[in-house]
């Protein structure tokens, strides 16, 4: 069955509807730091987790999908090993980011991602962010303690 013209119109028109990148610099970069203050690297880092709690997310290539849904970037497993991975954050918004600010926070995307690993693997997980501004680019590392299970899991 071929598409009808009104099918294309609305798939056009869900294109327009996304927010634009200065739209969300706005919010993230502008408005919420003046409203949480000296608070906002910690309060992000616990709405990162939230919102994983709300989507969870059943592998690491599932992450890296949100994350480029939610237009926080492209995200990639560079390492892993028993106790710890890290991952790289890169993309347009990144570098925006990177340059517009002198200390952008990614906390909410480390949050985001210490609470996903942390449900996947039902290890208490952390996560914090090294930002490299000449290369562009934002790694996460996140650590657990194998050891150290979510609190009724074994």
């Amino acid at each position: 069955m071929k598409p009808s013209s009104t099918h294309t119109f609305e798939r056009e028109a869900k294109t327009d509807q996304m927010v634009p990148m200065f739209a969300y610099e706005l919010l993230r970069d502008i408005l919420i730091p003046e409203m949480l203050g000296k608070d906002t690297d910690e309060i992000s880092y616990w709405v990162g987790k939230h919102i994983a709690r709300t989507f969870p997310l059943l592998s690491v290539e599932e992450i890296s999908s949100f994350f480029k849904e939610a237009a926080w970037g492209h995200l990639e497993l560079v390492e892993q090993n028993k106790k710890e991975m890290k991952l790289e954050l890169t993309g347009e918004i990144v570098e925006r980011r990177l340059l517009m600010h002198d200390e952008p926070s990614f906390r909410l995307e480390a949050g985001f991602i210490a609470e996903q690993i942390q449900s996947q693997k039902n290890i208490i997980t952390e996560a914090h962010e090294e930002i490299a501004k000449r290369k562009k680019k934002v790694y996460f590392i996140v650590r657990w303690d194998l050891k150290d299970h979510v609190q009724g899991e074994i």
